[in-house]
């Protein structure tokens, strides 16, 4: 009899575990946190920035009455800011425009032949101020971080030409040239809104004419001038 009584017992206190088991709430089934995948790269959008590097020019100043010539190659420090947009198409095709102006330290020298200028000796200080050029430029991203690109348009720079005959100042050009620009270069997006570039450009400013007066002679003289730039800058990106 107490062993039947003793299960009756047991049975009910199992049966009332259970229904307050049911009456408890529900443990919330977990969820993972949603993870957000970051923007993908994208080279859309303007930027403006600074650069520095070197200038090596080339120039050229010939007597037109005698055809002597003198030239020299020099080099010096460029450095200024730069201004621009680009494009990304499907497939990371980049096209855009930009816009650079630095400072240059360029400058050369050389001495005419003997037969320059009425047989004195004479000789030409070539110098280059500053540079400016607007290029459209054509790129494809190999990297969603990385882009090659081909750029060209037009250029400007000033320039003066400094000719000395027996040791006196004769004649001096000096004024702004106009010319073209070709050039190339790979740039790196490091961080969000930030990249870095690495190019090269020829610059050519074409001829220019004016004359020296020396002995009571005006002798007509023109002058030509070539700039290579080799430059790397950072620029910030407003997307």
């Amino acid at each position: 009899m107490k062993r039947i009584l003793l299960a009756t017992v047991a049975i009910a206190a199992l049966g009332s575990a259970s229904a307050l088991a049911a009456d408890l709430p529900q443990r919330p089934a977990y969820k993972a946190p949603m993870v957000v995948p970051p923007p993908a790269l994208t080279w859309t959008g303007c930027y403006i920035g600074g650069n520095i590097g070197g200038a090596f020019g080339h120039a050229r100043a010939t007597d037109n009455t005698t055809g002597a010539e003198v030239s020299g190659n020099g080099s010096g420090f460029a450095g200024g800011g730069q201004i621009g947009c680009d494009y990304q198409f499907s497939g990371g095709f980049v096209i855009g425009f930009r816009n650079m102006f630095d400072w240059t330290s360029n400058k050369k020298s050389g001495t005419f032949p003997a037969n320059a200028f009425g047989g004195t000796s004479a000789v030409a200080n070539f110098n280059n101020q500053w540079f400016d050029t607007l290029t459209g430029r054509v790129g494809y991203a190999v990297m969603p971080a990385w882009l090659l690109y081909f750029q060209g348009g037009g250029a400007w720079a000033h320039t003066s030409t400094d000719i000395t005959v027996g040791g006196i100042q004769f004649g001096q050009t000096s004024n702004t040239r106009t010319g073209w620009t070709v050039g190339g270069g790979v740039e790196w997006m490091f961080a969000p809104h930030w990249s870095a570039f690495l190019e090269g450009n020829y610059m050519d400013f074409g001829s220019k004419s004016g004359s020296v007066t020396t002995g009571g002679f005006v002798f007509p003289v023109s002058t030509k001038a070539t700039e290579t730039t080799v430059l790397v800058g950072i620029n910030y990106r407003f997307f």
